[in-house]
């Protein structure tokens, strides 16, 4: 298994940054290119996919609980330029979600590519 303390630094930088005061300064992490797709599972078969580019990420931001959502790391690796990060979401400490990441860190250390999935309907915990 991979020591999580150093794995995915990106990712984990960027549910941590996410979580914070200004969740908008991811958009500065991201790259010309970018593209996204967050499939938002809240059970019962509801599912919301935010998928496209810069603009998307921006949609998902603003339609946000800003405060009340934390992302904690159960468990993540890093291969190359790329980061997966398995999470659990909480809301004031209860966990509602769990969340898989996969992210594609360019040369230039920007996010490339971001694939998330969440369900309210398993848990890894």
């Amino acid at each position: 298994m991979t020591d999580t303390s150093t794995a995915a630094p990106f990712l984990t930088a960027w549910f941590e940054i996410l979580d914070g005061d200004d969740p908008s300064r991811i958009l500065d992490l991201i790259s010309d290119d970018f593209s996204l797709s967050i499939l938002f599972s809240t059970g019962g078969g509801n599912a919301t996919d935010f998928a496209g580019g810069r603009a998307a990420l921006v949609g998902y931001l603003e339609q946000r609980e800003r405060g009340t959502r934390t992302h904690h790391r159960l468990s993540a690796t890093t291969l190359g330029q790329d980061e997966l990060f398995l999470g659990e979401v909480r809301r004031a400490g209860v966990p509602e979600a769990s969340f898989v990441a996969a992210g594609r860190v360019n040369d230039e250390g920007r996010l490339q590519r971001l694939l998330i999935g969440r369900s309210s309907e398993i848990r890894f915990t």
